[in-house]
C-alpha cells in the first residue's frame, strides 16, 4: 500500500443473482480528507461501502486498510479495526434509550454477566458534551425526531477510535443548523487525520467539504479527481454518460384534456407553491433527489397528508371542479389510485392472501354479506392479466417476491379502474423482467386515456417513460420540462440533474 492512502479497494466485484452490482471498481482514500462518492441511485456507492465494512462479502477484489490486506466478516469487526459507517436508512431500536442505542453491541460491562449502566450513561454524556450534541441519554429513541436519531448515529460513529468514517447521505434529515454542526464535526475529525468517505447528492455540500471526488455509474468506476479540479457540470457529465431513451422506450399516446389541476399546493414544511396540470393519456413524471418532496406531493393529492394551502381540481366528465380530498377514501371516491412507494409499509397486507389484497380498495363493490366468489373471480382475472406468479390465490402476499407483490398491488388498482393512477417508485426492488412488464402496463393505461403520475428515483426510468417531468429540490419546484419529440434523447439528463441539485430554477423552459 502507498503511504499516501489509508484505504485502498482494488477491482471490487459484487454479484447478486442475475445482477452484477459492482464491476471491478476501485477507491483510494487519503487520511485526513473528505472523499466524496458520486453517482445516480443504483450506481453502486452504498454497495461498495457495505462490502467494505462486511455487511456483504465481495465476490472478488482486494481491500487494503492501514497497510494490511483485510476482509471484514461483520460491521463490528470493521468498527473494532477502525472503520465506522453512518447508514442512509436508520435502524434504531425504538423501545430502548439513546444511551442503549449508542452502545449497542459494545455495552460497557462490570463483569462477564452484568452491564455497567452507570458507566455507559456517564460516557454517553461526556461524548455528547465533547461533540456539542443536544441529546439526552435517557430519552427513548422512538420519541426522537428523525434528525435527532441521525445525530445519535453520528455520535455512535465518532465514538470509536476510528480512522475512517463512512457517511451515507448523513444530512438528508438534518436542518441547516444541524448540517453546520455536522460539518464542524467533520472538520475536527480531519484535524485528527481521520478520513471521511462521504456519499451525497447535494452539490453545494459536496464542493464545500470535499477534497477528492470519485464518480461511479451503473456499478462501474468512472474516475477520481481533486474537488478543486471539478465543477458541477463536469461531475454531472461523469455521472450521466449514457443514452437513457433506449432503456425505457416510450409509446406516445393521444393526449386529451386536463383531468387534474393543482394550484399552489403545500403541506406544512414538506413542500410549497406547487402547481401543475395533468392531461388524460399523459404520463407526468416527478424527478428529484431523496427528500425533495415528490412523494409528499402525491400523498397530499391522495389525502394521506394534510393540505395546508392550495387547491385541487378534477374533471370527472363535466369540466374541472375543485375537490376537497381529506383522506384516501375521498381520493378513491374521486377515481384516484396510488401505488405507494413503501410497498411493505403502506401497500401490502402481509398476512392476507392475494385475493384479499387485490380487492382491498374495492370492497364496497361486493355487497354485504360479501360475494366471495366474485372477489375470487376478479382477483384471478386481474392477477392473470398482471402475470402474477403464485402457486395459489390463497398464498399470503408476504411470501411472494417483490415483483409479484407489486403486480398484485397494480391489480388492485386496475380492478378499481381509476381515472388517475399515481405510481410512486413502481419498479423499486424488482427484477428486470418485472420492470419491463410494469412499464408496458403503465404505457397501456395511458393509451386507454388514464392520467399517470409517476415518481422514480431512477433518472433513466422517468426520462424514458414521461411526457413531461416536474423537477423538485428540497420542497420547491424547479421546473416542468417537456419531452423532446424531435429524435435523440427524450430529455437532457444533465439539465435534469442540474435542476434536481438545485443549481437551476428557470420556469421559462417549464411551461
Amino acid at each position: 500500500m502507498s503511504e499516501e492512502y489509508i484505504l485502498e479497494m482494488h477491482d471490487i466485484v459484487k454479484e447478486f443473482p442475475g445482477v452484477k452490482a459492482l464491476k471491478g471498481v476501485q477507491l483510494k482514500v487519503r487520511p485526513g480528507t473528505v472523499h466524496t462518492l458520486m453517482g445516480e441511485n443504483g450506481a453502486g456507492k452504498s454497495t461498495l461501502m457495505k462490502c467494505l465494512i462486511g455487511i456483504q462479502p465481495c465476490t472478488s477484489g482486494k481491500i487494503i486498510f492501514n497497510g494490511k490486506e483485510v476482509e471484514f466478516k461483520s460491521p463490528l469487526q470493521a468498527m473494532n479495526a477502525g472503520i465506522t459507517m453512518i447508514h442512509q436508512e436508520l435502524s434504531p431500536v425504538p423501545d430502548r434509550t439513546v444511551c442503549e442505542n449508542l452502545w449497542l453491541g459494545r455495552f460497557p460491562m462490570k463483569n462477564k454477566l452484568m452491564c455497567d449502566h452507570a458507566r455507559a450513561r456517564k460516557e454517553a454524556i461526556e461524548l455528547f458534551e465533547k461533540w456539542k450534541l443536544a441529546l439526552n441519554p435517557d430519552d427513548m429513541m422512538r420519541n426522537l425526531t428523525v434528525a435527532q436519531q441521525q445525530m445519535v448515529e453520528i455520535a455512535k460513529a465518532v465514538s470509536y477510535d476510528t480512522k475512517v468514517v463512512v457517511m451515507d447521505e448523513p444530512t438528508s434529515a438534518l436542518t441547516e443548523t444541524e448540517v453546520e454542526h455536522l460539518f464542524d464535526i467533520i472538520a475536527d475529525l480531519k484535524s485528527k487525520n481521520v478520513a471521511i468517505i462521504y456519499i451525497s447528492h447535494k452539490m453545494e455540500e459536496i464542493f464545500r467539504i470535499s477534497d477528492d471526488i470519485s464518480v461511479f455509474r451503473d456499478g462501474e468506476y468512472i474516475g477520481t479527481d481533486r474537488a478543486a479540479n471539478l465543477n458541477v457540470d463536469k461531475v454531472v457529465e461523469m455521472m450521466v454518460g449514457r443514452q437513457v431513451g433506449n432503456m425505457f422506450p416510450k409509446v406516445d399516446c393521444e393526449i386529451g384534456n386536463v383531468i387534474l389541476k393543482v394550484e399552489d399546493l403545500a403541506s406544512g414544511k414538506s413542500f410549497e407553491n406547487v402547481s401543475f396540470e395533468v392531461h388524460r393519456g399523459e404520463i407526468f413524471g416527478f424527478a428529484g433527489l431523496v427528500g425533495a418532496g415528490r412523494t409528499e406531493i402525491v400523498e397530499t393529492i391522495f389525502g394521506m397528508r394534510k393540505r395546508t394551502a392550495g387547491k385541487i381540481y378534477l374533471d370527472r366528465g363535466d369540466g374541472l371542479k375543485e375537490v376537497n380530498i381529506k383522506s384516501p377514501e375521498d381520493a378513491i371516491a374521486n377515481s384516484i389510485g396510488l401505488l405507494t412507494e413503501d410497498r411493505r409499509g403502506n401497500g401490502i397486507f402481509g398476512l392476507l392472501d392475494i385475493t384479499e389484497n387485490t380487492v382491498m380498495a374495492s370492497l364496497k363493490n361486493y355487497g354485504f354479506p360479501q360475494n366471495h366468489k366474485k372477489m375470487e373471480a376478479d382477483a384471478v382475472k386481474w392477477n392473470q392479466a398482471m402475470r402474477t406468479k403464485t402457486p395459489s390465490m390463497r398464498q399470503r402476499i408476504m411470501n411472494l417476491s417483490g415483483g409479484n407483490q407489486q403486480k398484485v398491488l397494480l391489480a388492485r388498482w386496475l380492478l378499481l379502474d381509476p381515472d388517475i393512477l399515481i405510481v410512486d417508485e413502481p419498479t423499486r426492488g424488482i427484477d428486470v423482467g418485472a420492470k419491463s412488464e410494469i412499464h408496458a402496463i403503465i404505457t397501456k393505461l395511458a393509451g386507454e386515456g388514464k392520467a399517470i403520475l409517476m415518481i422514480s428515483s431512477e433518472l433513466p426510468e422517468v426520462s424514458g417513460m414521461a411526457d413531461r417531468i416536474l423537477v423538485m429540490y428540497e420542497g420547491h419546484m424547479m421546473g416542468i420540462i417537456p419531452r423532446n419529440r424531435d429524435g435523440g434523447d427524450p430529455y437532457d439528463s444533465q439539465e435534469l440533474l442540474t435542476y434536481a441539485h438545485g443549481e437551476k430554477n428557470d420556469f421559462a423552459v417549464a411551461q
